[in-house]
């Protein structure tokens, strides 16, 4: 059953938000304003859809006392009826609860975990894999800060990524992803087994997260390069520590400017996050946890080289085509996780 107050209540929101923004609004207001019309549209427009298909339902059932539109009643009617279980479940998916940060960029954080030089390795394919990803659906992606090792693998990688409901997607990356693969180095043919970390922040905005000035420390380094050549003769690299977490951020580009800036948001958006784990463990602790809840302290993923294999642990997903999804081919597997989800919030709401 469709909550008929519940449509009323995000149709009359709607309408409200819709006539605010026409009167106008001052900056961060608007910004607001214009955030929350965008994420209630689509539900607006599957509510209608779904509207018109009942609207149009009683008006065909009132003609068939007319002898001479009966039949052409029957017929709309059957069409009708046709579609209006996509339609239902079209609403009841649009009146679940959202991720208020779904729509954010998001900063992916990757590092090796325990398997050493594989483990690093091993990071750098995964690092590879979400740029692909990434260009497949047309999203930004940008490196703010690489650390790799001498063989190649990355010791530390931290991107950002921008474009049309990035988080929505990526936050089903967080956790453990575990390879099993007969490494380069080992002449003996035996499969190893490495592992490496991936977190998925949403990136924070200024109105999310207020630092104060006494609550930093800012030290400036000399960056360094590959081989320990250095990238300029002057002190570029910045080091940005925030005193009541602990929290160390590092950034080391050219332009020192620049270095400050990207230090910034990298912790705003790690304290931001640290706030949205507090929230979620509140949660958590009245219900069970969600499938997808992106705790990082568990095994999410095994990647199987000689079997060409992908099983996602959370789902029991298991998929015999590892060469394409390391290529960036994602979807069908965060398309599951999202199926998932949904299905268990469903579940939970209609329980």
């Amino acid at each position: 059953m469709i909550p008929r107050d519940t449509l009323e209540q995000i149709t009359a929101r709607f309408d409200y938000l819709e006539a605010r923004m026409a009167e106008g609004a001052a900056g961060a207001a608007m910004v607001a304003l214009a955030r929350e019309y965008s994420e209630l549209k689509p539900v607006v427009e599957t509510i209608a859809r779904w509207r018109e298909l009942m609207e149009g339902r009683a008006e065909a059932e009132a003609m068939l006392g007319d002898a001479e539109m009966r039949d052409l009643a029957r017929e709309e009617i059957a069409r009708i009826e046709e579609a209006l279980p996509e339609a239902e479940a079209a609403v009841r998916l649009a009146l679940l609860p959202r991720d208020s940060a779904d729509a954010r960029p998001a900063l992916i954080e990757i590092r090796p975990g325990t398997g050493g030089e594989e483990a690093a390795l091993f990071a750098g394919d995964l690092l590879r894999m979400y740029a692909r990803y990434a260009e497949r659906r047309g999203w930004r992606f940008e490196v703010l800060e690489e650390s790799a090792t001498e063989l190649g693998g990355v010791k530390e990688a931290v991107v950002r990524i921008a474009g049309d409901g990035v988080f929505a997607r990526l936050k089903f990356e967080s956790g453990v992803h575990r390879v099993q693969r007969v490494p380069e180095t080992e002449s003996g043919g035996r499969i190893h087994t490495s592992a490496a970390t991936v977190a998925v922040l949403p990136e924070a905005e200024d109105v999310d997260v207020a630092i104060a000035p006494q609550d930093i420390r800012i030290d400036t380094m000399r960056a360094s390069g590959a081989g320990g050549q250095h990238v300029n003769t002057t002190d570029s690299a910045v080091r940005i520590t925030h005193l009541p977490t602990g929290i160390v951020v590092t950034s080391s580009e050219k332009s020192q400017h620049r270095n400050r800036e990207i230090a910034m948001q990298v912790l705003k958006t790690r304290l931001f996050d640290l706030e949205r784990q507090k929230a979620s463990d509140d949660r958590a602790a009245a219900r069970k946890a969600q499938v997808g809840s992106g705790d990082r302290s568990e095994r999410i993923r095994t990647y199987n080289f000689p079997q060409g294999r992908l099983t996602d642990h959370r789902i029991g997903l298991t998929l015999y085509r590892l060469g394409e999804i390391m290529g960036g081919d994602l979807d069908e597997v965060i398309d599951a996780l999202i199926s998932e989800t949904q299905a268990r919030q469903l579940a939970e709401m209609e329980g």
